[in-house]
């Protein structure tokens, strides 16, 4: 875990404390958007009091910056806003859309630029931050946030209302909270370890709003190996192959790259691509199709025709010499009878187009995202509940679902952003 040193900026309820009246906005869960909800408030005037569960701020930000931190994508607005739609795959609402083209990826480049972080934009069309790491970004915009007056308030979990006031946990013991208008930004459901655990769903049923299922997205997928296919090839990448798979509207899904087997299933970034179309189908039918073509590069009718001009060579020395490696002829020989083994055309046609059933996700817990949450049409296109004036609603607690390459985070930033300028107005009509 990158380094907890921005927990010294928090401030802390003294202990005969047991109540607390924020002075402007309140906004609870300190990741990407509620930060860029409190930036937004604070440029305008308003004081903003920013409660979080954890320790530190930004945890799943900093841990997903480690390994290369990837902020949003170059291409065209029209094409970027298509990566988007709901838990139940259906298109993204129209203030998600909204809040996206309001802060959209050129101008998350421009406001990382802003905080004095130099990016570059990679041959993917993946906008990184020089440095590739969150941490450094992250450094600048606590600064940033200090410097205009937020009051950071860690180790504070939010138990829900009680009457008017919100209701925290501290290690001082209870402690209540008012003010003129609410943020809640708690995350989805994956990486409890991290601060999102998806508890708040039961609090938000309470009050009356309707809430999509959350579901794993961005996951893996469990595949009960042997244990001696597991033992040897867990850990190993299947390199250069391509998957399809297919979605709720029949749309064939194809993505091209590295597939990592791991001892319970299959993950990495290209399973990730097609997760959501699977995950889908294994909710509607309780089982689900990857096909996998282990040798992209190669048509059906070449590889047919090396393996029938083997001469004296063995199937195994063959598929060597067509580069496939010991982990794909491994998975081939897993997916395969010893009948198709015995069949070229078949053989060559597996190898095309490998079937792997699926029946269930990694658990939601070790999921990059989760899609589900506070249905849009509970809200208005700011974000704020419609039935419950001053409170609302950013990031990945709301109903959308979009895959990694800086989407996800480009769309916490848009909703946190679109809420902070919700709760402007809404905050100065009251006064």
């Amino acid at each position: 875990m990158p380094s907890e040193s921005n927990a010294s900026d928090s401030t802390q309820i003294p202990l005969a404390q047991t109540s607390l009246k924020a002075e402007g906005a309140i906004i609870i869960g300190a990741g990407p958007a509620g930060l860029m909800a409190a930036q937004v408030l604070l440029e305008q005037g308003i004081p903003v009091d920013l409660f979080e569960a954890m320790p530190t701020v930004a945890r799943k930000f900093l841990y997903a910056g480690k390994s290369g931190m990837n902020i949003s994508h170059a291409e065209a607005t029209e094409q970027f806003l298509t990566r988007y739609s709901t838990a139940s795959a259906q298109p993204a609402h129209t203030h998600l859309l909204e809040s996206v083209r309001h802060f959209d990826n050129r101008q998350v480049k421009h406001w990382v630029e802003s905080m004095g972080v130099e990016t570059f934009i990679g041959s993917s069309g993946r906008i990184f931050p020089t440095g590739m790491k969150a941490a450094p970004l992250l450094r600048s915009w606590l600064q940033k946030l200090k410097n205009l007056g937020l009051k950071l308030h860690t180790r504070f979990y939010w138990q829900g209302w009680q009457e008017e006031q919100l209701i925290f946990t501290t290690p001082a013991g209870k402690v209540q909270v008012t003010g003129k208008a609410c943020l809640l930004s708690l995350g989805g459901g994956s990486w409890k370890k991290l601060g999102s655990d998806g508890l708040w769903q039961e609090q938000l049923s309470d009050q009356g709003l309707e809430l999509a299922e959350l579901r794993p997205s961005n996951c893996g997928f469990q595949v009960r190996w042997p244990a001696s296919f597991a033992d040897e090839f867990a850990g190993t990448p299947l390199k250069g192959v391509t998957l399809s798979a297919v979605n709720s509207n029949d749309d064939t899904i194809i993505k091209s790259g590295d597939l990592m087997v791991s001892r319970k299933g299959i993950e990495g970034g290209l399973v990730y691509g097609v997760s959501a179309c699977l995950r889908d189908q294994i909710i509607q039918n309780g089982q689900a199709t990857l096909f996998i073509d282990l040798l992209p590069a190669r048509s059906r009718d070449e590889i047919e025709k090396a393996l029938h001009n083997r001469g004296k060579r063995s199937i195994s020395h063959c598929l060597k010499q067509l580069k496939l490696s010991p982990a794909k002829q491994a998975l081939l020989r897993q997916l395969t009878d010893k009948q198709t083994f015995q069949d070229i055309p078949q053989l060559a046609a597996a190898i095309k187009n490998l079937l792997l059933p699926l029946t269930e996700t990694q658990p939601i817990d070790r999921a990059i995202s989760t899609a589900g949450g506070v249905r849009f049409s509970q809200l208005n296109h700011q974000l704020m509940a419609t039935e419950i004036p001053g409170l609302f609603f950013a990031g990945e607690m709301l109903d959308w679902d979009a895959p990694t390459g800086g989407y996800l985070l480009t769309a916490c930033l848009a909703t946190g952003h679109q809420a902070g300028q919700g709760m402007v107005e809404f905050i100065r009509s009251s006064v």
